[in-house]
């Protein structure tokens, strides 16, 4: 058992952890990353890429059920969903051995196993429960991530009941499928096997899906979901799971009233709690809150010395937020004097279901609620020449401005492949962008991101399309 000394230790190699890993070595720290499963976290090898490779495979299928829309015919189509799931892992693996060689060929250490802080600027290294080395450094980052919330009573069993991990990796496609929760996670799936065939139910807790949204997108997107066949239920919770030999009866409570659904699988997607246990916080001066790690502005924890960056310090859950907490903590630990504080409102937020949902910045009702006189533009896809093209007419872009200076305060999209098109605005925030600067922005035609711009001129009565 060797010890050994670095700078820098990151714990979990996921995206904030490898990214962190590789930023400390490019500013010449000494540094070391432990990983006790794989490189590249949750979000590369059970999140963020592989269900993204499941979408794409139900976005195929879904379009060749419309090849005579576009002058085409296909008879008999059918999928296997082995070999469905078989590519979705195939660029997992991709891509989790590129993250290997990147680490490698920054001259960053690795270690395969469990971290678990050990003293002052002390790390034991285990595998299997066997140790592996005792590790020093000056600073500690922990990069823990977080795991799937579990309900009393309706634990996931890996069969009948599926968190994200069973459901990126089914035998087959389920007849018939509960989703419990319409956040992100919950809304992929529901899209993904809804498209591959399966009759899928929803069930929110909350007044409407995807609650972190807008409200008119959160509404348009509820629309399009229903109208391809899916079952929502909002301001409704499920009070019970009755486990038969290969399907699941769920006691489902709404307005007073009690129903009853059986089908062949549900998913949970309640929300994630961080992995802050047994790694040694208990003997430190760091303080967990609600099962995540409290952090200042620098992502310092309340233990000199040592630090938390993703999922493990809370929301918003998303890979290119931890990430880039990564490079702040390790450019403000560097000494730089140009490192900023993360601004959460120029954080994008994705959903990539069918249609797709992005944002970022303030909501309308957030931007009133906060005292801001908003001016609100809307630009449909239906008036836009490269959608009608595409074959993609629904959709809708909005943009909210602060009525008094001209600052975008929030962009908000649903539509065919407005993923892409939101960095546009995630840009302009960042540049602290007013509707003059965009308003005078030149786009290209024909594309989607016209009605971008034609959003921004409908918040100032000047749309021409519309």
């Amino acid at each position: 058992m060797a010890d050994t000394s670095f700078d820098l230790i990151v714990v979990g190699g996921g995206p904030g952890g490898y990214v962190a890993a590789i930023r400390a070595a490019q500013l010449g720290m000494n540094t070391a990353v432990v990983e006790r499963e794989h490189l590249g976290g949750i979000c590369l090898n059970w999140g963020c890429i592989p269900t993204k490779a499941l979408l794409r495979s139900a976005e195929v299928f879904h379009l060749m059920h419309h090849l005579g829309d576009f002058g085409f015919s296909a008879d008999n189509i059918q999928y296997d969903a082995k070999k469905v799931v078989a590519r979705s892992r195939g660029v997992a693996k991709q891509l989790s051995q590129g993250v290997a060689y990147l680490l490698r060929k920054n001259k960053v250490t690795v270690f395969d196993g469990a971290g678990k802080l050990a003293g002052k600027g002390k790390l034991a290294v285990t595998k299997d429960g066997k140790p592996v080395a005792d590790l020093t450094a000056k600073h500690i980052i922990l990069a823990t991530g977080a795991r799937a919330r579990a309900l009393p009573g309706m634990e996931p069993d890996g069969k009948l009941v599926w968190t994200y991990k069973e459901a990126m990796v089914p035998e087959a496609i389920p007849k018939s499928l509960l989703v419990i929760g319409s956040g992100a996670i919950g809304i992929e799936f529901a899209s993904f096997y809804n498209d591959m065939g399966a009759e899928v139910t929803v069930v929110e807790v909350l007044d409407r899906v995807l609650p972190v949204e807008d409200e008119e997108i959160s509404a348009f997107a509820r629309k399009s979901f229903e109208k391809q066949g899916i079952k929502v239920h909002t301001g409704a919770t499920v009070k019970g799971l009755k486990r038969g030999p290969n399907n699941v009866t769920a006691t489902i409570e709404a307005g007073g009233k009690s129903t009853e659904l059986t089908v062949e699988r549900v998913i949970l997607a309640v929300g994630i709690v961080g992995n802050v246990e047994d790694i040694g916080l208990e003997h430190t001066k760091a303080k967990v809150e609600r099962a995540h790690i409290v952090v200042d502005e620098w992502l310092q924890t309340g233990e000199p010395g040592l630090y938390a960056i993703g999922d493990v310090v809370g929301p918003p859950w998303l890979a290119h937020k931890a990430s880039h907490e990564g490079v702040i903590c390790v450019e403000k630990i560097a000494g730089h004097n140009d490192v900023h504080p993360l601004n959460v409102r120029n954080i994008p937020g994705c959903t990539y279901c069918r249609p797709q949902v992005a944002s970022v910045g303030l909501t309308e009702k957030a931007a009133r609620d906060a005292g801001y006189e908003v001016k609100v533009g809307h630009f449909p896809f239906i008036g836009n020449g490269k959608a009608i093209a595409l074959g993609e007419p629904e959709g809708m872009v909005k943009t909210v401005f602060d009525a008094k200076t001209g600052e975008l305060l929030g962009a908000h999209m649903v539509g065919a492949e407005v993923t892409e098109l939101i960095q546009g605005y995630t840009i302009a925030k960042t540049l602290e962008t007013t509707e003059a600067e965009l308003i005078h922005t030149i786009f290209p035609h024909p594309t989607l991101s016209e009605m971008m711009h034609e959003s921004v001129l409908d918040a100032y009565g000047r749309a021409i399309h519309f």
